[in-house]
């Protein structure tokens, strides 16, 4: 049977392969750019297995996140900037500096322990590599811990970084019931701005061309209400954090679980040759209720 190392430079060649002459016309064409929505994609398939608890699954999907790792690395290589060698030399040396508690002397007896030792050495190796730079400038300024935070992962990530980072100096509630204290003072604010909305006020979208017929706004309320819908999500994002629960893998489950019972919804009404747009909403919150029974095992 073939090592660990064997499998790994055997999907290295192949895409290596792949990429050189002779080889795939589409590899051969694809860009950093151009493979970065493919990443993005891969890494939800990952996540979605993950919840469904496909473990025959997985093993392919994880498959595929780790061909965009090679892919890149390739065509770092085809360009002469870096080799699937740099990016696994780079992740060994990481995980070794980053955990003294297990490859040194450094103790640390608790997850919390870790995860602040963790953010001390990735702002020592930071100031390293600005003085290696010879950035003096940035040497002698103090950079925020909320700088490693990028603005371009998904809004409830990076809401769950930003406060997870305060957080661990400190800038915290002291309690659940502190968020759900500020819950309500954010629900109050929006509803204090839907005052302005004209009336009769905000109404569902009802059928036809989405957003005809719907009251206009000006821009001013409308970028106020969206501040504070906005609050009204990072507050929520802090309590499934203070819950240690994923924000983003809480929302995916009540998508599916909408969809699922929505679909449910439909197939009752076509076996019945009812049209879903001429239901009466009451005989449509009465199937919703028999999916959540459904759901439940009749109980």
């Amino acid at each position: 049977m073939p090592t660990t190392g064997e499998r790994f430079e055997r999907a290295v060649s192949i895409m290596s392969r792949l990429r050189g002459p002779g080889g795939c016309p589409w590899d051969r064409e694809q860009t950093f750019d151009s493979i970065k929505p493919y990443t993005i994609e891969e890494t939800y398939e990952v996540l979605e297995a993950i919840d469904n608890r496909d473990w025959e699954e997985l093993p392919g999907e994880l498959g595929d996140l780790l061909l965009q790792v090679l892919f890149y690395a390739q065509m770092a290589k085809d360009q002469g900037t870096f080799s699937i060698d740099d990016v696994l030399d780079r992740l060994s040396n990481k995980l070794v500096d980053r955990h003294p508690h297990v490859f040194g002397d450094v103790k640390a007896d608790t997850a919390s322990e870790v995860v602040r030792n963790w953010e001390a050495l990735k702002r020592e190796e930071k100031q390293k590599r600005e003085t290696a730079n010879g950035n003096a400038k940035t040497k002698n300024k103090t950079e925020s811990i909320l700088a490693g935070v990028s603005s371009a992962m998904p809004a409830l990530l990076e809401a769950h970084k930003l406060s997870s980072k305060a957080a661990n100096v400190g800038f915290d509630w002291p309690n659940v019931e502190g968020l759900f204290d500020k819950l309500h003072e954010e629900a109050e604010e929006l509803r204090e701005e839907l005052k302005h909305f004209p009336a009769p006020g905000p109404q569902p979208l009802g059928k036809g061309v989405a957003g005809a017929g719907r009251p206009k706004i000006s821009e001013e309320l409308r970028c106020r209400l969206e501040e504070e819908v906005g609050d009204l999500f990072f507050v929520l994002v802090n309590i499934a954090r203070y819950l240690s629960l994923d924000s983003e893998s809480a929302l995916k489950k009540t998508n599916r679980k909408f969809k699922r019972r929505f679909q449910w919804m439909e197939e009752q009404l076509h076996s019945s040759s009812r049209d879903l747009q001429d239901t009466p909403v009451e005989d449509l919150e009465a199937l919703w209720q028999k999916a959540k029974q459904q759901e439940r095992g009749g109980q």
